[in-house]
């Protein structure tokens, strides 16, 4: 009997399929190749597939026909993914033998190992065992050995595992039973600590702790309680010994909590460093900790700290942070001198170059920040397009075509991963496509690369060009890493919601690249990254249908609450995109925050004083893609600045006669002198101020 959850599972596959596959229909039919399947052959699969989701033989009577289609084998592995609790090796064994090398037979291998230890089969398990396929199924792999009553060696069973910093709980019994054995010295113990330790891995501390001798117990745990609990460790450290070990934790804990609250780090700092005897390196640390993060809460002492550290302490962060600090305040003389103190690599940045620009300007300079300007304004960036509106200078965006090679283009189509990738793409399982994708063109050479993706894009299979033409002269190639996909959908529904498209596009663009099926750690889905709970608020505001989380993964329901929502920020701030972008990637209680304490900055000004990075990285990325949208789709684009209205300026959807900017290809300019260098990074500093960072290709 079906169980009601399986039943569930199986009706919310059916209708992503569904969905998903709506989203790829009528993109490809001038690229077929003879190893592709038919559509039949596509809605039959789909149909097996959900019953072989549910486990059991019923989905071998709706695959009749389909043995010699290309993803046949995913059939039979999703029922005995399934079944995994009651199968045995001989069904194992056989789907392994019938099909080597497939990314699912891998996958059910891996699975079935997990199950087998889960029986702690480990006879089946030794058999059937491969090494490289995970630290957790090594940790099994080593539990099999000690089941036979063979003792571990360090150097050859565990040496490789104790290089990291933390490991799944399946290789528990196996650093229990190395304890026990006497492999752990306190050397041993100490270097792995002391790894998990730079990695801000406090639990592993902790257990690692536990196991060192009495005399140096007390400070694994002081170093792992600095780590999870600072404020606590530094509440009890006046009563730690000095020691280089204690010396640590407290090094650690000041910078913990310089992050969490400055000023109690603050005050901490003064009452423990006269205590404890710490190195320069470590004073250098808890300096450059207590700066950072007094600059990214701009508070008054923040430029001082940053202009008062050591050589040895300075860090691309805490230079970039003080001309942050410099440029909110408006202090045109302290902002030049802090550019001037950035590194050669960090002078060569669009950024910085801008900056510099802008700063000369205030001081009068008028000359130099022109001939700036006009450098930096031949890039398709955030700062270019902000340097050609300072100069009223066109937008350089050079684009490139790529010529099609259909004999190339037949010949991978009948390579067999890449034909399994894109038909898996074609049914909808995208998650599947992509490994395939990944696996087939490994190692290939960028010309084929290049080629995969111009052919993905043209199929409809929008995220392989842009993660597929992301370096060198392909970043020119606007067509296929800009697409103007379910444009009706998006201009309609743009216009409905009362937003601009090149906007919505540009959202999309950033948050999913044009996947579908994207998700991320926090359960934003789809193409506009909405949160299920956000999701039904929108709908239920708005009067729309809400079918659930999953419906998210259908474009148009997507971009239909998507675009509500996006309507909804730029309402909450006068409709300024630019704005509302902020809030959407960071949430709009911490926009209140930013606009509350620096809210008469001109536009590019508090974007650089946006104090976690990815949100002003986002924002700048999404200003840019709407200027590069808008030129997609009218031939010419509105200046970036007319997006960035200053705060407590109302916008306006622009008038179908609103001045546009030309879009011209400038000849390549001479190029810029060396900037100075300056004083070497000795410290490491702790990580700048910022919220979970975005993956590169969002997680299914």
């Amino acid at each position: 009997m079906v169980s009601a959850p399986a039943t569930r599972r199986a009706a919310r596959s059916i209708r992503l399929l569904a969905g998903l596959a709506l989203a790829a229909c009528g993109l490809a039919g001038s690229l077929r190749a003879s190893a592709e399947g038919s559509d039949a052959e596509r809605t039959r699969f789909r149909q097996a597939y959900a019953t072989a989701q549910q486990g059991g033989d019923a989905w071998r009577a709706q695959a009749t026909g389909l043995e010699h289609y290309v993803l046949f084998p995913y059939l039979e592995a999703a029922s005995l993914e399934h079944d995994l609790r009651t199968l045995d090796r001989a069904r194992v064994d056989a789907y392994l033998a019938a099909n080597p090398g497939l990314i699912p037979a891998a996958d059910l291998r891996r699975d079935f190992l997990n199950e087998l230890a889960r029986r702690k089969d480990w006879v089946t398990f030794t058999a059937m065992y491969q090494p490289g396929l995970g630290d957790g199924l090594s940790c099994f792999a080593l539990q099999a050995k000690l089941s036979r009553g063979q003792p571990l060696v360090f150097e050859t069973d565990l040496a490789d595992l104790w290089k990291k910093a933390s490991l799944p709980n399946a290789c528990d019994p196996v650093l229990s039973a190395a304890h026990d054995q006497g492999l752990l010295t306190p050397d041993r113990l100490w270097t792995r600590i002391q790894t998990a330790a730079d990695a801000g891995k406090g639990g592993t501390v902790a257990g690692l702790a536990a196991w060192l001798p009495p005399e140096d117990a007390a400070a694994g745990q002081r170093i792992a309680q600095a780590l999870n609990d600072p404020t606590s460790a530094l509440r009890d450290a006046a009563t730690w010994p000095d020691t280089p070990r204690h010396r640590q934790a407290v090094t650690l804990a000041l910078q913990r909590m310089a992050r969490k609250q400055s000023t109690v780090a603050d005050s901490a700092w003064t009452s423990l460093a006269p205590r404890f005897s710490l190195s320069e390196q470590q004073k250098g640390a808890v300096l450059n900790a207590l700066a950072l993060f007094h600059a990214t809460d701009f508070d008054e002492s923040a430029l001082d700290r940053l202009v008062a550290l050591p050589p040895g302490a300075q860090t691309d962060a805490t230079r970039e942070w003080r001309v942050r600090v410099a440029l909110a305040r408006q202090d045109w003389p302290a902002a030049l001198a802090a550019i001037d103190a950035l590194a050669p690599a960090q002078k060569d940045d669009g950024e910085w170059r801008y900056f510099r620009a802008l700063v000369l300007a205030k001081l009068g300079r008028q000359g130099e920040a022109k001939a700036i300007y006009q450098n930096v304004a031949q890039e398709a960036t955030y700062f270019g397009f902000l340097a050609a509106d300072r100069i009223d200078a066109s937008y350089a965006i050079c684009p490139a075509t790529m010529a099609t090679d259909e004999r190339r283009e037949a010949a991978l189509l009948t390579e067999p991963g890449v034909d399994r990738a894109f038909e898996l793409y074609s049914v909808g399982l995208q998650k599947y496509a992509r490994r395939e994708w990944t696996a087939a063109l490994a190692g290939r050479d960028a010309d084929t690369q290049r080629l995969a993706a111009d052919l993905a894009f043209r199929k409809g299979w929008y995220d392989r060009g842009v993660f597929g033409l992301s370096s060198g002269e392909a970043l020119r190639l606007y067509e296929q890493r800009f697409p103007l996909a379910r444009q009706d959908g998006v201009v309609e529904q743009a216009s409905q919601a009362g937003i601009e498209a090149p906007w919505a596009y540009a959202i999309i663009r950033a948050e999913s690249a044009w996947m579908t099926d994207a998700r991320s750690g926090a359960d934003a889905r789809g193409l506009m990254q909405l949160l299920p709970g956000t999701a039904s608020l929108v709908a239920r505001r708005n009067g729309l249908a809400w079918s659930g989380g999953d419906s998210l993964y259908e474009p148009t329901t997507n971009i239909i609450l998507g675009t509500r929502y996006l309507s909804q920020m730029a309402a909450r701030y006068n409709g300024a995109p630019w704005l509302a972008s902020a809030a959407y990637n960071a949430g709009p209680n911490k926009v209140d925050q930013w606009v509350s304490a620096r809210g008469s900055l001109d536009p590019d000004l508090f974007v650089a004083s946006i104090p976690y990075k990815e949100t002003r990285e986002y924002v700048a990325r999404v200003m840019a893609f709407a200027v590069i949208y808008d030129w997609r789709l009218t031939g010419n684009a509105l200046p970036i600045g007319s997006r960035m209205t200053r705060i407590g300026s109302m916008y306006a959807l622009p008038s179908p006669g609103a001045v546009r900017k030309p879009v011209s290809c400038p000849a390549p300019s001479v190029a810029r002198p060396a900037p100075p260098t300056a004083p070497a990074v000795t410290q490491p500093a702790p990580a700048e101020a910022t919220s979970a960072p975005a993956p590169q290709e969002p997680q299914s």
